[in-house]
């Protein structure tokens, strides 16, 4: 998995997200043979609830970035570019069929629907219908678009990064306790561990 990739399944992760990474979108050819047209980089479902509970046992959720805009009384659908530079979206992520895919892949989303859903998603980046789920169309990156005025949404990786550790040091007590297998989480985890001297010895 690509790096810049993993950082935002990490952050979005600790926000309540289930992800999916580097999802293919295939088209059929007229000689009834398939290609792959693009791959979106990152879809993220969260349900409204998510990180609630009362039992003993937690899982990793710590409190959601306010930051991140999420609306926690509806379903929330991401579908999200990552890149190493600048925030932009490739033509791809524009393409009306490669948003319909998309769409598909949640399947949250009545066919009556999906039409409406991909133009706002054109035009404002993000489509907001008071009988279904949200569903944004974002850009993560090093750097801000080359466009600051972009219809969609976009976040920094620094920033990502800064919440993420800033959410581990509050919370230590419990993050030290986990096993995480996700390459950027565990990292940090390392980190924290070796700023705290806690890495010694073990």
């Amino acid at each position: 998995m690509d790096t810049a990739v993993a950082l935002v399944q990490s952050y979005l992760y600790m926000n309540g997200y289930f992800t999916v990474t580097e999802y293919p979108v295939l088209e059929l050819m007229e000689d009834g043979e398939y290609r792959t047209v693009t791959d979106v980089d990152v879809l993220a479902v969260r349900i409204p609830g998510a990180g609630r509970g009362d039992g003993e046992v937690g899982g990793s959720f710590v409190g959601v970035d306010p930051d991140l805009d999420v609306d926690l009384e509806r379903i929330d659908l991401i579908i999200a570019e990552v890149k190493e530079g600048r925030a932009d979206l490739n033509a791809s992520a524009r393409d009306p069929k490669v948003l319909r895919a998309a769409l598909d892949r949640f399947g949250a989303l009545g066919e009556e629907r999906v039409a409406r859903v991909i133009a706002d998603l054109l035009e404002d980046g993000e489509a907001d219908h008071p009988d279904g789920p949200r569903v944004r169309l974002m850009a993560f990156g090093a750097r801000p678009p080359t466009q600051r005025d972009a219809s969609y949404r976009w976040r920094l990786h620094g920033d990502l990064v800064g919440f993420m550790y800033r959410r581990i040091g509050q919370n230590w007590s419990a993050a030290q306790a986990m096993q995480s297998k996700d390459p950027a989480l565990s990292f940090m985890l390392l980190l924290e561990k070796a700023v705290r001297g806690e890495s010694k010895g073990k």
